[in-house]
């Protein structure tokens, strides 16, 4: 490989470092609110137009996801549904909501960190983002800071086990 094209991917590989981070700050948001730590940005140009962080539980909807906040103030900041030229950066792989949104938005790129074996819709579970039977495919690239977003998942779910435990204990009393 060329230098020039060797230098070009490291700097795209530090972005993607950059705005990964700037995405487990978004998720760390919501670990604070006790929600699952997955966080969102959506870049367009270099610059962060829309964040989003998961709010399912706060905000008593199945709809507050940090995918579909982001998208929304992508939107509004483009003032255009279509996010073309945008590049999504998520903690946790889409599930099949999110994907769809995805798709809708024809946004062209999705730089994610852990997969999700359980509801991943961008290749675990299915693919919805490169479904040739929809009009818009998404380029993906996985596992950028996959062990820092997968361990605080892990810390997550085992402190909302703890949690639930002694709760389940004080009842039991």
């Amino acid at each position: 490989m060329k230098l020039e094209a060797r230098s070009r991917i490291q700097d795209q590989d530090q972005k993607d470092i950059k705005y990964m981070k700037a995405a487990i700050a978004q998720a760390r948001k919501a670990y604070k609110l006790g929600e699952v730590p997955i966080g969102c940005v959506i870049v367009y140009e270099d610059k962060i137009i829309g964040r989003g962080y998961n709010r399912r539980n706060t905000d008593k909807t199945p709809l507050a996801h940090a995918e579909i906040t982001a998208i929304k103030k992508a939107g509004k900041f483009m003032q255009d549904w279509r996010l073309e030229g945008c590049k999504l950066y998520v903690t946790l792989e889409p599930c099949q909501m999110c994907a769809g949104a995805i798709v809708q938005a024809r946004i062209p790129e999705v730089i994610m960190a852990a997969e999700n074996p359980k509801a991943g819709c961008a290749g675990s579970v299915m693919d919805i983002l490169n479904n040739p039977d929809f009009n818009h495919q998404v380029s993906v690239k996985k596992g950028v800071l996959q062990e820092e977003c997968s361990k605080m998942l892990k810390e997550f779910f085992l402190e909302l086990r703890n949690r639930n435990k002694l709760l389940k204990e004080k009842k039991g009393s």
